[in-house]
């Protein structure tokens, strides 16, 4: 029976994060992965021979800055590539709207359909940053309780510290509380008239979430896709060089240089209990392996439901994990191009600004509307929204000489079929948004040299995402902050003394963070009197 300080379940980019930061400390860390490769969500594939995919994350800002410069990773080759401009809606009119990080840019391509909205788009983006710097901080640490008292006084003075930030808002309060729990449509109809800018900016609040913009709590969904940079430039994705995998790898090669083991095809079949303690995990191989404590990467279900006993933990924090909503309707695809789609609203095969950035297919708010529905029927959208990226146009190593790599985000694919089952429907869907991007680029369905496609059921087959939900459960209102996984258990810490959530089902949740994985360390640091450095 091996002995280590700490063993992490999963090698995903916030186990492998949690890894460096421990072993940092001096710590004996061993990570164990049940797939053959390290990276979770964030991962390179050659599915397609000479074509280097993404398969799931596929653009960053979210990581945090704080993280390259700790762990050194641009040692290790990780690189940002900026996307500019950022964003490409065709219109099936034939018009198009591009927007990125140029102010004149953006007030060009808004003035086409609205001077008004092109004034209010520079306040827009403003008022975001503002109320960006009161939340930004709070990623970085474990959320404050706010059933504080005066025993915990470091969580009351975060507590203050957030509502004398809020409080500097001024009247801007109040829509920065509306954020938290509003609805996308309503804040966006507050600001502009433009159903092109709308329906542009509205993406970011549905991507991988059951919702559709009138959904309560998808502007926070909205307001947690601009709270990154590339590059120390706010707001603005980029692609990673050599696809998302590189980042993982950067962190994978960091974590062994510190000591940390390893171990790939070695999946967790349950978390070892000595005492009400966790004490260290066996495999499904059978070994057990000992540690002082153990750190879960894994979704808080697969955590607390399936790899430990039934009757370990308190019945009323039992039923709150089984509760969560993990509910998802995201399908990706990925395609191995032989050139360039020829948008009809922006022609040209050559790459192009078209090419660069985000390709959104979701023409107004009502398409979305009616997509939406017809997931919450149990059936794959007949037109779904689309959400295109071409990395090997910035960064050619993906592909082929003259080939292309496209990443195809999808909305909405219901995790549950009212018909039929994902292994049936999954190659129909696949043509149904190649067809789609066809209609904007005729000629794009020729130019498809193969795919790899993923449902919502291959998700959680494949990369153990509940539900087939990218986040490790829905970021609404009550499944954020300090009810992230699940009330009063927000701080990284479990029930079960010795076992630490680290992955995205803790705060601050999903996306390519790394925040959850060193906030973890953290905390299991500083209880035996160590620090992050």
């Amino acid at each position: 029976m091996g002995k280590y300080d700490a063993v992490i379940i999963g090698a995903g980019h916030n186990g492998l994060v949690a890894a460096c930061y421990l072993a940092k400390a001096g710590w004996k860390v061993l990570v164990l992965e049940r797939r053959e490769l390290v990276g979770g969500c964030a991962i390179p594939e050659e599915v397609i021979p000479g074509y280097r995919f993404s398969r799931l994350a596929y653009v960053n800002s979210l990581f945090r800055p704080e993280l390259i410069r700790e762990l050194r990773l641009r040692d290790y080759g990780f690189e940002m590539l900026p996307r500019e401009p950022s964003s490409f809606t065709p219109f099936p009119g034939g018009g198009h709207l591009f927007l990125g990080s140029d102010a004149e840019l953006n007030r060009r391509e808004i003035s086409k359909f609205s001077r008004r909205d092109a004034d209010a788009y520079e306040r827009y983006e403003a008022m975001l940053g503002r109320m960006v710097e009161v939340l930004e901080p709070t990623l970085d640490r474990p959320p404050p309780d706010p059933l504080a008292g005066i025993s915990r006084p470091g969580e009351l003075f975060n507590l203050a510290r957030l509502g004398l930030g809020a409080r500097r808002l001024g009247k801007e309060l109040y829509p920065f509380l509306a954020m938290l729990t509003g609805s996308a449509a309503r804040l966006l109809d507050e600001w502009f008239e433009s159903e092109e800018l709308k329906v542009t900016l509205a993406t970011d609040a549905i991507i991988g979430a059951m919702a559709s913009p009138k959904t309560p709590g998808t502007a926070y969904v909205l307001f947690h896709h601009v709270m990154g940079e590339t590059d120390g430039a706010r707001g603005v994705w980029g692609y990673v060089r050599g696809g998302m995998g590189a980042l993982s790898e950067a962190i994978a090669s960091c974590a062994r240089d510190l000591g940390v083991e390893i171990r790939t095809g070695c999946g967790v079949e349950s978390i070892l209990v000595d005492d009400g303690k966790a004490k260290g995990v066996r495999t499904i191989s059978g070994e057990e392996l000992e540690s002082r404590v153990v750190f879960s990467n894994a979704g808080p279900r697969i955590t607390f439901i399936d790899l430990l006993p039934s009757d370990l933990l308190e019945e009323t924090f039992r039923r709150s994990v089984e509760a969560l909503d993990f509910s998802s309707a995201t399908f990706k695809l990925n395609l191995a191009l032989s050139e360039l789609p020829d948008f009809t609203a922006c022609p040209g095969r050559e790459p192009g600004p078209q090419h660069r950035g985000t390709i959104h297919i979701s023409p107004t708010l009502d398409y979305i509307e009616r997509a939406y529905n017809e997931a919450r029927a149990g059936r794959p959208s007949r037109e779904p929204i689309l959400e295109c990226t071409i990395p090997s146009v910035l960064d050619p190593s993906l592909a082929p000489a003259g080939h292309h790599v496209m990443s195809m985000f999808v909305q909405y694919a219901p995790y549950e079929l009212a018909e039929g089952s994902w292994d049936e429907l999954r190659d129909d869907f696949s043509r149904t948004c190649i067809r789609l991007l066809d209609s904007y680029a005729p000629g794009f369905e020729k130019s498809v040299v193969g795919y790899d496609a993923i449902s919502p059921l291959d998700m959680e087959r494949e990369f153990s995402l509940t539900g087939g939900n990218i986040f490790h459960g829905a970021m609404t209102p009550d499944q954020i902050f300090f009810q992230r996984p699940v009330g009063g258990w927000a701080g990284y810490k479990t029930p079960l003394p010795g076992l630490y959530l680290c992955g995205a089902g803790a705060h601050p949740g999903g996306g390519v963070l790394g925040a959850c994985g060193r906030n973890a360390a953290q905390v299991a640091l500083s209880e035996r009197g160590h620090r992050i450095r």
